[in-house]
């Protein structure tokens, strides 16, 4: 642990539980890299993971954005690879680029790609699954829409899910960010993991929210508060 690590630690108190205001402030504050660090969100659900209907993914457009450049690829072919270029989409292509995802070529965050391509994008499944690059369309990139899934993704639409402890980890902007919109992506995603509730869910849903900076502590929010004021 550095020395403003470890300063920075000393102004959180853990006891505290702190308002969604507060803790962005603090956030904000106690920000000590040479860049602009991210801004995450770790939300703790009550759910079991390990059984399949208490999964919680799905996918979020954040009002703000996150403040990072996405770069989108797009396996599409005639007037749909025209659409994803018009789009603003890095790259898009079908066979080409499912060759080059072959030889190791991983220069993309997010993937894209209609549903008569998910053949071909299915064979490359052992690359781009572990990675959390397959299309799915339930997160809405395998659709014949490829204009619009180019848009959101480009604009600030993030993807969600519950790794093994049945947390959920989601960035949500800058610290360079005004405070206003770090609150809204925050809000924003609470209330898209609310809506996604497994039905088979019990007790406590939302047990702990913990923000933090890239570089910084966490942060625990006073959950009551943040839901009552959505």
């Amino acid at each position: 642990m550095g020395k403003k690590f470890n300063a920075a630690v000393a102004k959180v108190d853990k006891d505290k539980r702190y308002t969604l205001e507060e803790a962005l402030e603090l956030c904000k504050s106690l920000a000590f890299a040479g860049f602009s660090e991210s801004v995450d969100v770790a939300v703790n659900l009550g759910v079991n993971p390990r059984h399949a209907d208490q999964i919680v993914r799905g996918s979020v457009s954040l009002p703000h954005g996150t403040g990072k450049d996405v770069r989108v690829l797009v396996f599409a072919k005639g007037e749909k690879e025209k659409e994803a270029r018009d789009a603003g989409a890095d790259y898009v292509g079908s066979d080409d680029l499912a060759q080059k995802i072959t030889g190791g070529w991983l220069e993309f965050d997010k993937a894209v790609a209609t549903p008569d391509l998910m053949g071909l994008v299915g064979k490359l499944g052992r690359i781009l699954g572990p990675r959390s690059l397959m299309p799915n369309p339930k997160l809405g990139t395998v659709t014949f829409d490829v204009a619009k899934a180019v848009k959101d993704l480009k604009s600030g639409m993030i993807e969600y899910r519950t790794d093994k402890a049945g947390i959920i980890h989601a960035p949500v902007g800058k610290v360079s960010f005004e405070l206003d919109m770090l609150r809204e992506n925050v809000l924003a995603i609470v209330d898209a993991l609310i809506k996604a509730k497994p039905a088979t869910a019990k007790g406590t849903y939302v047990r702990g929210i913990t923000l933090s900076s890239t570089m910084g502590p966490g942060i625990r929010l006073d959950v009551n508060a943040v839901l009552q004021n959505r």
